[in-house]
């Protein structure tokens, strides 16, 4: 089973992660895109990469935002595989 980052874990790695704030039970990161069809697109690419990790967010879309959250639920928490899900939506988002 995937071990949940520490407090301590968590916070050394979330300034290296594009406005993801959160705790152990879960990080977010709510990103504004230029308009809606940017912001599906964007979901979109999200989706692709979560297949390849098998490991899906939560998502939110209001018009142009939207909203991930990350968390391991089999583990209870936070974990490396968020961490690297987490930095791939950074890549896809700033890439939109």
């Amino acid at each position: 089973m995937t071990e949940i980052l520490t407090p301590d874990e968590l916070s050394a790695v979330l300034p290296g992660l594009d406005g993801w704030t959160g705790d152990t039970s879960g990080i977010t990161r709510t990103a504004s895109l230029p308009s809606f069809p940017a912001a599906i697109a964007v979901v979109d690419r999200v989706a692709v990469a979560a297949e390849e990790l098998n490991h899906h967010p939560d998502i939110d879309i209001r018009w142009r935002t939207v909203t991930f959250v990350l968390s391991t639920h089999s583990a209870g928490g936070v974990t490396a595989l968020d961490v690297t899900l987490a930095r791939q939506i950074d890549d896809i988002v700033n890439a939109a």
